[in-house]
């Protein structure tokens, strides 16, 4: 497969206005040009998606390596085992790597011992992660409880801001495979208290940071704070994709009169 491409955020109308992972899939398939690319297991196409639209652009490149891999899954019957994978990372992995960050690490080492592996498996995990949004919604309350010296609101506004950010990559993306590959039903409660108890958690992070004494805006506060956090759970959500990948490529034509690829931001 060639390396001379760039993926690119969103979706786009033709192949012209660039190419996001999936687009670039349906294109070394010889499909259509589209982001749903019929080749392509759906719970990896939306885990696909979710990492290049949550990742910045450079990062984003890291998906190059696994796209080849993706073609011919669709049809492997490995969805199911895929979605259970994923509701495993969000609840042994994601979770308690925020919950660490905020110094509650009794509820982290408890929720890693955990094995998500079938519905019964989750039913006796969703215990330890709501215990866990307990604790982190209890802590947010003491840590907010009172001003810093930097301004309350500024504060407020900054953890707010770091609720948001916590999800917004290898969270949404591991969730959105395993919706697909579980269903809402088995996995609501269980996505509920993951994204509320790291939510709660990156905020009491971005809360006892200086980050919000230096940064002008609450989004910059808050990435300044978590973005050691935030770039290893890319990185273990891609890790998590290889997992999820056949071993082997499917071989594909090379790509014919490729468009020059442009300079990364």
């Amino acid at each position: 497969m060639s390396s001379d491409y760039i993926l690119a955020y969103g979706t786009h109308a033709s192949a012209q206005d660039g190419r996001c992972a999936m687009e670039w899939v349906s294109y070394l398939a010889g499909e259509p040009h589209s982001d749903q690319p019929i080749c392509v297991s759906p719970v990896l196409r939306a885990m696909c998606i979710a990492l290049n639209d949550g990742l910045e652009q450079r990062p984003r490149q890291r998906l190059r390596p696994y796209l080849a891999r993706t073609i011919g899954t669709s049809q492997d019957g490995l969805d199911t085992q895929r979605g259970w994978m994923a509701m495993d990372w969000l609840t042994t992995v994601y979770t308690p790597a925020w919950l660490r960050v905020a110094g509650l690490t009794d509820g982290a080492q408890r929720l890693e011992a955990a094995a998500i592996r079938g519905p019964d498996d989750l039913t006796a995990a969703l215990d330890l992660l709501e215990g866990a949004r307990r604790e982190a919604r209890a802590a947010r309350a003491r840590a907010f409880g009172s001003p810093l010296p930097t301004g309350w609101a500024a504060a407020v506004a900054a953890g707010v801001a770091g609720r948001e950010a916590a999800w917004a990559c290898a969270g949404a993306a591991a969730w959105a495979a395993a919706r697909i590959g579980i269903g809402d039903i088995a996995g609501d409660r269980a996505r509920a208290a993951a994204r509320a108890a790291a939510g709660d958690a990156a905020a009491i992070a971005v809360r006892h940071s200086r980050a919000s004494a230096y940064h002008a805006g609450a989004r910059a506060a808050a990435h300044a704070a978590l973005a050691p956090t935030l770039e290893r759970l890319a990185a273990s959500a891609l890790t998590l994709l290889d997992r999820m990948l056949p071993t082997e490529v499917v071989p594909v034509p090379e790509p014919a009169l490729a468009p020059p690829a442009p300079a990364l931001l």
